[in-house]
């Protein structure tokens, strides 16, 4: 399969189909509709990753048709786990890798994490952060498969793991 792989523009129609795929997405993997407590970043994708130069988000295609998403940001939680270890100048967090399931297998996921990556050793972050959740087994052994290691294992209500690799 062939995908094209580009940075969201700060255009309106192609913000709101990136939008529609990823609470399909959600939707689909999540059995949930938009909600602002988890969702506030798609609601302002052009706020946090659109217009900050050190942040972006891509999109795959297979023609027209997005079939992908990924976003990274510098690190911006308050995890009291993390103050003082992870900052906005050295870390960069992954968001909303999203595939299709029709196009899972087939490696984009694992391009779309090698251009997130590249983009955050060029602005100059030195690891990179992300959340997942255990009940997602498929996601936790493709993010140990792509070098992210596990800091730490919650026992919140969504069975939180924090991961995290250091850029080379």
């Amino acid at each position: 399969m062939y995908f094209t792989i580009k940075e969201l523009a700060n255009d309106y129609l192609e913000i709101e189909t990136a939008k529609e795929f990823l609470y399909d997405q959600i939707k689909k993997v999540y059995g949930i509709g938009p909600t602002p407590e988890f969702h506030y970043d798609i609601e302002g994708i052009e706020e946090y990753y659109v217009l900050p130069s050190n942040n972006a988000f891509f999109v795959a295609y297979d023609g027209d048709n997005i079939v992908a998403t990924a976003a990274i940001r510098a690190y911006d939680k308050d995890y009291e786990l993390f103050r003082g270890i992870y900052t906005k100048k050295d870390t960069a967090s992954i968001w909303r890798l999203m595939v299709d399931e029709e196009y899972r297998r087939h490696g984009l996921a694992r391009r779309l994490v090698g251009v997130m990556e590249d983009f955050a050793r060029k602005k100059g972050y030195d690891r990179v952060y992300l959340h997942t959740h255990r009940y997602l087994e498929a996601a936790m052994a493709f993010w140990e498969s792509v070098g992210y290691e596990i800091t730490v294992q919650e026992d919140d209500y969504d069975e939180t793991n924090h991961m995290i690799k250091v850029l080379k």
